[in-house]
C-alpha cells in the first residue's frame, strides 16, 4: 500500500469524526499531532519494558498509530513524507557513522 492511499484513509477517519471542524473538541494542529506523537512512539516503548519482546498485535496497534500521526502532520505541513524518507536516506548514506 502506498502513502497517499494511506494518508487519504487518515484523513477520511478523522473528517468522520469531525476532528477537523474549527470547534473540534480535538484540534489537529501540527502541534497538537507532534504532542500525540510522542504519546504514541513511548506506548510502542511501553510494550518493551520489561523485556525484549511484545506482543506483535499490540505492537502493530501502536505503531499503526505512529504511522496515522506522521501521515497528518506530513501532509498537513505539505510534506511529501515518501520524499524526505528518500532524501533523508541519502544525507544518512553520505554520513561516517
Amino acid at each position: 500500500m502506498d502513502l497517499k492511499t494511506l494518508t487519504d484513509a487518515m484523513h477520511a477517519f478523522v473528517e468522520s469524526k469531525g476532528w477537523y471542524a474549527p470547534d473540534s473538541p480535538h484540534p489537529q494542529t501540527p502541534k497538537n499531532l507532534a504532542i500525540s506523537l510522542t504519546i504514541e512512539a513511548a506506548e510502542v516503548l511501553e510494550h518493551f519494558q520489561w523485556g525484549d519482546t511484545a506482543d506483535k498485535t499490540a505492537l502493530a496497534g501502536e505503531l499503526a498509530d505512529v504511522l496515522l500521526y506522521l501521515l497528518q502532520i506530513a501532509s498537513l505541513s505539505g510534506i511529501d513524507l515518501g520524499q524526505a524518507v528518500l532524501d533523508k536516506l541519502k544525507i544518512n548514506d553520505r554520513r561516517q557513522w
